[in-house]
């Protein structure tokens, strides 16, 4: 039987969260006929050694180093054989079947990607999609986030909304279109490349979708150098898809930006 979705996680350190990871996905892709890819990027609390006695089905691919979030999906969707493929992080619990989710994505030619969405380790609304950035946006990184109205509340009025970005943790896709924009882009570590890839799939002339009856669970941990490494991502972005005065505006928002976060510690 062929493979309808190839669903790609990448791992580091991440052995506490794998198993209710992979139980969600046995629940909730019933009739789909589906693969589970795992890049490890080289950890160090026993996730191969898990896997390999405990999910033998489960296609891992490990890696002796740290490549990042958006190398390691690259890894893993080379050796996917889904015609759509679904990147999911592994600290994330799927809450419902994902059937509407692939009927989504083949609803039109121009969907590029569905997410769905996302809820806290206590089941609160989390606002996992955004607006592209703008030099001025990046003044305030908030800026970027739909927050206003249904987006600011959680409580939707829609079956489905077109929006600019979503996060990372869950994104739904043709492979096709991922392989035609080259994937995630590389020079990012880790945060921001999610924004980018949602920019080139709108280059291509296709949407980002948001499902918001359809949920999971993201155990959104924190990370003392999480601002730095928004900032880092956002100056890589500007440097990518801002002009030269588009850049330097960018910049200096930017600057400022990390300049009060700075003072306000």
């Amino acid at each position: 039987m062929a493979i309808q979705l190839s669903i790609v996680i990448v791992n580091y350190n991440g052995l506490k969260h794998l198993k209710t990871c992979f139980d969600s996905i046995d629940q909730n892709l019933t009739g789909i006929s589906h693969e589970v890819i795992l890049v490890d990027n080289n950890s160090t609390d026993n996730s191969c050694q898990y896997l390999e006695e405990n999910y033998p089905d489960i296609r891992l691919i490990k890696s002796k180093e740290n490549i990042g979030f958006g190398a390691g999906n690259n890894l893993g969707v080379s050796k996917a054989k889904g015609k759509a493929i679904l990147l999911l992080n592994n600290d994330t619990i799927l809450l419902d079947h994902l059937s509407r989710a692939l009927d989504t994505l083949y609803q039109k030619s121009t969907h590029g990607i569905v997410a769905i969405n996302m809820l806290n380790a206590e089941k609160r609304y989390l606002n996992a999609v955004g607006r592209f950035p703008t030099p001025t946006r990046l003044i305030r990184i908030s800026f970027l986030n739909y927050n206003i109205g249904v987006f600011k509340s959680g409580r939707f009025d829609k079956q489905q909304y077109y929006v600019d970005w979503v996060t990372g943790a869950f994104m739904l896709m043709r492979k096709a279109d991922y392989l035609k924009v080259n994937g995630f882009d590389s020079d990012y570590f880790m945060y921001v490349e999610d924004v980018d890839l949602c920019k080139k799939i709108e280059t291509i002339g296709k949407k980002c979708i948001f499902l918001p009856n359809i949920s999971y669970i993201h155990f959104v941990g924190f990370n003392t150098k999480r601002e730095q490494l928004l900032i880092d991502g956002y100056r890589t972005y500007a440097s990518k898809h801002f002009g030269k005065w588009g850049n330097l505006i960018a910049n200096i928002a930017l600057t400022i930006n990390m300049a009060v976060k700075t003072r306000l510690r």
